[in-house]
């Protein structure tokens, strides 16, 4: 069984400032969406990722995730080349909707049918003073898995490729977390001692080829205002490393290893 040390979030963001420089995919900003990408497709090799022809993300790695680039909203050609290649390995159309967050994941294997992108929307708002957190399983070769706290029920449970939660709304606290597998007290990552921050939203990815291999890429973001009501957005159709872990849900946790862009610059249409 792997054990998980889980990184704070300011230890996070000073390991988060430099990988590469990324482009914005608009001009006016605020007018269009804002989408970001993970690399969690464990065969596949770093990779280079196209818009409309146009080079938006260079040599992202395995669990890599780049920072929001701003894209207009309506239908874009997407295409994954392995890096510094010139011809595409996948392309996929994506639509996009002006104002809106998008975390878009490359997902499943790279050998055989079931490689694509998913996209979900990120909702990065949180009442004052708290704390909000999703979980989701991209491992295609874990089984499924419950999520809990260590020697407490199950808050999730039977969480299964590919499903990504809801969020959920908590006071900001360290919690001791682990994941078993579905319907058993077998422990297949240990979580303890997660930290969550106030006014800071958390998306929590399990990676990996199977649950012998298994990452937690964590992605915290700065809420940016106060809803009303916390609204449901975790969704699983077309969507931010430290170690070990599949699967989804609820409350806390931590380690990644991930990329954020340094540099934004609009390119011409």
């Amino acid at each position: 069984m792997k054990k998980v040390k889980v990184l704070s979030v300011v230890a996070l963001s000073l390991l988060l400032l430099s990988l590469f420089n990324l482009p914005v995919f608009a001009d006016n900003h605020g007018e269009g969406a804002m989408v970001r990408v993970l690399h969690a497709s464990p065969d596949a090799p770093a990779v280079d990722v196209y818009v409309n022809g146009e080079v938006a993300v260079e040599n992202a790695a395995f669990k890599d995730i780049t920072g929001y680039l701003e894209l207009p909203a309506g239908e874009h050609d997407v295409a994954i080349h392995a890096a510094g290649a010139e011809e595409a390995v996948y392309e996929q159309a994506l639509t996009v909707e002006a104002g809106t967050h998008y975390t878009v994941a490359a997902v499943d294997l790279l050998e055989g049918d079931n490689f694509r992108l998913e996209a979900f929307v990120d909702d990065n708002t949180v009442p004052d003073g708290k704390t909000k957190i999703r979980i989701g399983h991209l491992s295609p070769g874990a089984p499924a898995v419950d999520v809990g706290l260590v020697g407490g029920d199950a808050l999730v449970e039977g969480a299964e490729f590919f499903a990504v939660t809801d969020y959920l709304e908590l006071d900001p606290a360290t919690y001791d977390l682990e994941i078993r597998a579905a319907g058993t007290a077998d422990a297949v990552l240990d979580l303890s001692g997660t930290t969550l921050e106030a006014d800071t939203v958390y998306s929590a990815y399990a990676v990996g080829a199977d649950a012998s291999a298994l990452d937690v890429v964590l992605v915290a973001d700065d809420a940016y205002e106060m809803p009303d009501q916390m609204p449901q957005t975790g969704f699983g159709t077309t969507t931010n490393g430290i170690s070990s872990s599949l699967i989804m849900s609820l409350i806390a946790f931590g380690g990644l290893v991930l990329f954020v862009a340094t540099r934004k610059h609009a390119f011409n249409r």
